[in-house]
């Protein structure tokens, strides 16, 4: 059997359709046979919610390509043994599919870099018929993975980024800025695959004499700079964010591919600032460079860790020489790096939002979350232009980041009324726990978005918690706080203002009108005397006189929610009745 690559001309035409009307069915199965392991999902792309890819069942096989290749005539062939063991396992991955219903035309199969590299790959293919498996070429699976695959977890990358993909066999490098007109194949182009994964250079460090290692580093290393040259070239932004001429703004990285997870989960393990670290998935889990470049320490810990280290299996841990060796060389190649955030995605999200139009895969995920109706609009559009009044002007319009500048808004508005049947101390250990699993690996939701949306909603009822739920609540503010000093204490207080509307408003008002026409906000930072030289925000509170029963209750809730004893990071902030 013939192998014929899915490259950047033809991969449109070699994936199955995505029609809005359904046509035959919504679900979709990928099986990405990659060089480490085989991986497997089934998603539901039905509208309106196809943009976050809701994942139906996932499973992965302990099969290694890269590990099974045998040297033989110059070339690798795969054995017979792990040629019947892919077959094996698709085999019962095309069963459960079945049980899912999912047609026969909608089950993709990908093969990378293990499966490029085989002399006798077409064997495999055979075994594996009748369903068709579709060898990526590196720039397609530059597109699916480093790319779309990444991206797919983002509302969107406006200033760009350097995204890879650390897999089995290779790791791919390339320039992502979402803003730009067809963002995705220019990346995917412009990108570039090095014969370095981890699988392949843990080899080369465990088995080859020490002259062979040292050049394999070196080489990889002279690949990075080659290909960060190259992409500096294409596209200026990024060279003018090396240089550090972009109005302060870094490099960020995007990392996907297990060695990188793994590299990520570490990270998390380790990061001194936030211990216990609150979130478990390492998805979108971002670290600033400071922690990054700490490489020498997390082999250290690698070794000399005797227990389990979470998200990181045998296997990873077995390979971290080589992860960190590509993270040396990263690092020693590109400057000005800002944060490295790592993602979940993969080929199989990747190629799943290639299918999607442009209309649907670039959709705002959080917006699809919140599933406003357009009757809803109105109300949801004047909640957050008053909550944005209730913010300093030069708050709302700086670059730290709030419920209002992440897009989350509108899960904050239709959150606040949605427990209202229990109490408020209640609701504020459920916020808290609820930011860290609801809605797993969504799209949007990064750990930044989760911690400040928690800690928005649990000022919203009141801030109120036990012993056993602070380590949770200063956890949430570590990470918000990593991102920006001044991120946690502005959650809390737009959490608290929305508890005032809510006050206001017991049922969610369903007319626009509603909220313009019984309550204003104003803020003001106004300085202060005492010798740290903090400044106080004065919010002032204006309510229409049918509104303004028990107003002072309503404040004094509002002050107690912000101005908590013990609390190190808290600017004063009171608030005053005006005029309406």
């Amino acid at each position: 059997m013939a192998i014929s690559l899915v490259t950047l001309d033809n991969f449109a035409q070699e994936l199955p359709s995505w029609r809005s009307d359904g046509g035959e069915s919504y679900r979709y199965a990928v099986v990405d046979i990659g060089s480490n392991g085989i991986r497997f999902s089934v998603t539901d792309l039905a509208p309106p919610t196809a943009r976050l890819l809701p994942p139906l069942y996932a499973d992965r096989a302990a099969i290694s390509i890269f590990d099974a290749l045998k040297p033989a005539d110059g070339g690798f062939t795969l054995p017979a043994s792990a040629i019947t063991a892919v077959a094996s396992a698709v085999a019962r991955f095309r069963q459960i599919a079945d049980l899912f219903a999912v047609p026969t035309a909608h089950i993709i199969v990908l093969a990378t870099e293990g499966v490029r590299r085989a002399a006798n790959a077409s064997d495999l293919l055979e075994a594996i018929a009748p369903l068709t498996v579709r060898v990526l070429d590196p720039a397609v699976e530059t597109l699916f993975g480093a790319v779309m695959g990444s991206r797919s977890s983002f509302v969107d990358v406006r200033r760009g980024g350097l995204f890879l993909d650390l897999g089995g066999g290779s790791v791919q490098m390339t320039w992502v800025d979402t803003s730009a007109p067809d963002y995705a194949t220019a990346a995917a182009s412009a990108g570039e695959s090095l014969p370095y994964g981890a699988a392949r250079l843990i080899r080369i460090l465990e088995d080859e004499p020490l002259h062979v290692q040292d050049a394999a580093i070196l080489d990889l290393r002279s690949g990075f700079r080659r290909v960060y040259a190259e992409l500096c070239a294409k596209f200026p932004a990024l060279k003018d964010l090396g240089a550090d001429r972009a109005g302060g703004h870094p490099v960020d990285l995007y990392l996907c591919g297990g060695g990188f997870r793994g590299y990520g989960s570490m990270l998390m393990f380790r990061d001194d600032a936030i211990s216990p670290y609150p979130i478990s998935s390492v998805n979108t889990y971002s670290a600033p460079c400071s922690l990054f470049s700490r490489v020498a320490e997390m082999k250290h810990v690698n070794v000399k860790h005797d227990g389990p280290i979470f998200g990181l299996s045998k296997r990873r841990r077995s390979q971290f020489p080589a992860v960190a060796a590509v993270v040396e060389a990263l690092i020693a190649v590109v400057p000005n790096i800002g944060r490295a955030t790592f993602c979940g995605g993969s080929n199989r999200q990747g190629v799943l939002m290639m299918m999607l139009p442009p209309r649907v895969r670039e959709a705002d995920p959080l917006r699809v979350l919140s599933a406003i109706s357009s009757s809803e609009a109105p109300f949801f559009e004047a909640s957050e232009r008053l909550l944005s009044a209730a913010l300093p002007s030069d708050v709302a319009t700086s670059a730290t980041p709030t419920v209002l500048s992440l897009g989350l808004g509108p899960l904050l508005i239709r959150d606040s009324w949605r427990r209202a049947g229990f109490g408020a101390d209640t609701n504020s250990v459920f916020a808290l726990h609820d930011s860290i699993v609801r809605d797993s690996d969504c799209p949007g939701l990064t750990h930044l978005a989760r911690a400040v949306l928690g800690l928005s909603l649990c000022a919203r009822w009141g801030r109120g918690f036990g012993p056993a739920d602070d380590h949770l609540f200063r956890g949430l503010r570590a990470v918000a706080d990593s991102h920006d000093k001044a991120a946690s204490f502005w959650a809390l207080y737009l959490g608290a203002v929305t508890a005032i509307i809510a006050a206001v408003f017991p049922v969610m008002p369903e007319e626009e009108t509603a909220l313009s026409s019984a309550i204003r906000f104003k803020a003001d930072k106004v300085p202060q005397e005492h010798k740290d030289k903090k400044v106080k925000i004065v919010l002032s509170v204006g309510l229409a006189p049918a509104y303004a029963k028990d107003i002072k209750a309503v404040v004094d809730d509002f002050e107690s929610t912000m101005n908590k004893k013990g609390d190190k990071f808290a600017l004063q902030v009171v608030a005053e009745v005006v005029p309406f």
